[in-house]
């Protein structure tokens, strides 16, 4: 071999390893890096901080909180034009670099030299996708350098394509909109692929300074700023010169929106989620945001139910509605008012107001406990207790009547005769099992038997589901699900939520179940009949017809519906109103449910006890049942009006009477 040819084989050789080790390096240092930096296909999950996105039962956006792009366009889906537009005005070279523009970066230096201003960025668009998802905006030069390996490692990780879409659907493009989607909506009440040429390139001038050249703030400069990307589009092959002069010429035909999903659809339920939020997520969570809140709430009811508020409330009143599935306590349906732009005041949630005869629930049921039947005779006529002389509506008295059909019709004295039979302690106890009085204690007054204290919608609505339940009650929530920002669940209602207890025991509930019906087939609750479907409810009206009430259950749904003023004037309406509200909702829904009866009125073998005694431990074996409850106290205080409540002699609760 000759000294020449060995002299070329070294060179190749040492070409061949110095190759080698550089590609080694490389990989070494790109590794190196890669392993510092964040993977970039996480990109497809991205939400700013603070995102929050409230779902409804069938996966359809109630609303989005915070910065958050409220559309995107599907993969493949976004339109040539548009990818056009943006691609000249951003990043001419997109398709031809790794990331990094050396040749955009000089042409950019030596053009804002020329002007003596900034007037031409530098930064890619990979450059831009990787600073909107992964870095802050700050302007320091180990910032620039994450941003330059995160664009580097985008290009390895993603296709063109990809970072293209990824950009266009996050990229901020002023007004609260961010993607294309959002702008194509906030300016113009489009679609991205209903934009002509003129406005694909309007939305296409402003990630320079989108707070400068939105149209909504100084159309001049959107203006000017549109034929900018027109020409360079021109420049690029994208449009002619001639449609670029005839896109030049257009008016602006601007036609704004509010983003969509900006506002709530059912405004007064996320107002109450997100009051409850903070019960379940730390103030961390919240902050960083991306968030998908799975909620409790069917949408399609959700609207049924507003339009049902809106046009059978009785006059001018206001309205609410509550609906709560027993078996979980999720609630389906909140209504809190009207018009939620003309008052956020949330009247399921927040307004206190008298439950009149729907309070009967709890001596009922203390009685029911304590040893009463419903076949037990008890006496309605005027009588006073201590003081305190309630009257039925219309002065009207039965005599000796069924304790069942006293609840049918609604009758005053009996409600407090009860109280006054198996206690104060008892009723209260009764109420306090079932969510009533325990933030709000109840007093010790004969009215309380007839609705003196008064309480929200959603509690009173979550007590009569329980009875529902078959006494096992279940704390109201809004929440089925929680997932974080990378769709990890961070809670669930199933797993992680209130669990329920006993209120009461299960042949207690059945047998005012058994009552309840009788009170909507031939009661004061007719007016809610749903024909063969059987219904459990109580309909109340407190003095001067301030509020009416009904709360009726099916098995499967409890919902109430309230009417009254908010200032507590008398209305002209009754609990009638209320009820044929109730059966309107339900008739619009009632096709999502089986038929299904309440289980059948159990035999009653409890021996009742005065109070200060223990009740004997029933015949029948019930383990629900045997449970025995100490209601000792002494003697019934004399009636003394609760602040706020009925002076003496008052018909605190008129009921209508068959």
């Amino acid at each position: 071999m000759t000294r020449k040819r060995r002299h070329w084989i070294v060179i190749a050789g040492s070409a061949v390893a110095i190759g080698c080790v550089a590609a080694l390096a490389e990989r070494t240092l790109t590794d190196a890096l890669d392993s510092v930096l964040p993977d970039a296909r996480r990109i497809s999950n991205f939400n700013r901080p603070g995102t929050i996105t409230l779902l409804s039962t069938d996966g359809q956006v109630i609303q989005k909180l915070g910065p958050a792009t409220r559309e995107k366009v599907e993969q493949d889906k976004m339109p040539l034009l548009v990818e056009q537009a943006f691609v000249a005005a951003e990043d001419r070279r997109f398709y031809y670099h790794n990331g990094l523009d050396i040749w955009g970066v000089s042409r950019a230096l030596v053009t804002n030299l020329r002007q003596g201003s900034v007037r031409e960025g530098a930064s890619t668009i990979t450059q831009q996708l990787a600073r909107t998802v992964f870095l802050s905006q700050e302007r320091t030069l180990p910032r620039k350098l994450k941003e330059a390996a995160l664009a580097y490692k985008l290009e390895r990780q993603l296709s063109k394509q990809q970072i293209l879409e990824q950009y266009l659907n996050y990229v901020y493009l002023g007004s609260g909109a961010y993607g294309v989607a959002d702008a194509a909506w906030v300016y113009f009440s489009k679609s991205p692929n209903q934009l002509t040429l003129p406005e694909a390139a309007l939305i296409a001038g402003m990630p320079p300074a989108p707070s400068v050249y939105s149209p909504l703030v100084n159309q001049k400069i959107a203006l000017e700023r549109r034929a900018i990307v027109l020409k360079r589009m021109q420049q690029a092959g994208f449009i002619s010169a001639k449609e670029a002069d005839a896109a030049r010429n257009s008016p602006l035909n601007l036609k704004p929106a509010i983003p969509k999903y900006f506002n709530s659809s059912a405004p007064f339920f996320t107002s109450w989620v997100a009051q409850q939020l903070p019960n379940l997520l730390t103030p961390e969570q919240l902050e960083v945001g991306g968030l998908k809140i799975h909620t409790s709430l069917n949408l399609a009811w959700q609207k049924q139910a507003q339009e049902v508020i809106r046009k059978y409330a009785p006059g001018n009143t206001e309205g609410s509605m509550v609906s709560i599935e027993p078996s979980t306590g999720e609630v389906r349906v909140m209504v809190g008012g009207k018009n939620f732009n003309a008052s956020q005041f949330n009247r399921a949630t927040q307004a206190l107001r008298s439950p009149g005869s729907t309070f009967k629930l709890f001596p009922y049921a203390a009685a029911i406990n304590a040893g009463i039947k419903p076949e037990d005779k008890v006496v309605d006529a005027k009588r006073c207790w201590r003081g305190y002389c309630p009257k039925n509506f219309g002065n009207k008295y039965l005599g000796s009547v069924a304790l069942a059909d006293a609840l049918r019709y609604s009758l005053n004295t009996v409600a407090v005769q009860l109280l006054d039979k198996v206690g104060f302690d008892a009723v209260i106890s009764m109420a306090n099992n079932l969510g009533i009085g325990t933030t709000r204690p109840l007093g010790k007054y004969y009215p309380l038997a007839i609705g003196a204290y008064e309480q929200t919608v959603l509690d009173m609505t979550a007590a009569y589901a329980a009875v529902a339940n078959r006494g096992i009650y279940m704390k109201p929530t809004p929440f089925e699900e929680i997932r974080g920002p990378d769709d990890e669940v961070i809670w669930n209602h199933r797993f992680e939520g209130y669990k329920g207890r006993r209120a009461l025991d299960s042949d207690v509930a059945d047998t005012m179940n058994w009552m309840l019906q009788r009170v909507v087939s031939s009661g004061t609750g007719v007016a809610a009949s749903l024909g063969d479907r059987p219904v459990a409810g109580k309909t109340g009206t407190s003095e001067g017809a301030r509020d009416l009430w009904f709360i009726g259950s099916i098995p499967q749904l409890t919902t109430a519906v309230w009417f009254g003023y908010d200032n507590n004037r008398k209305t002209s309406g009754g609990s009638g109103d209320a009820a044929w509200a109730w059966k309107q909702f339900m008739t619009k829904i009632q096709d999502n449910f089986e038929v299904q009866p309440f289980p059948p009125k159990p035999v009653m073998n409890r021996t009742f006890r005065p109070p200060g005694k223990t009740r004997s431990k029933p015949k029948n074996g019930s383990e629900d049942a045997a449970k025995d409850q100490d209601q000792t106290q002494g003697p019934p205080p004399r009636y003394i009006a609760p602040p706020g409540g009925p002076p003496l002699n008052e018909n605190f609760e008129p009921m209508p009477f068959p």
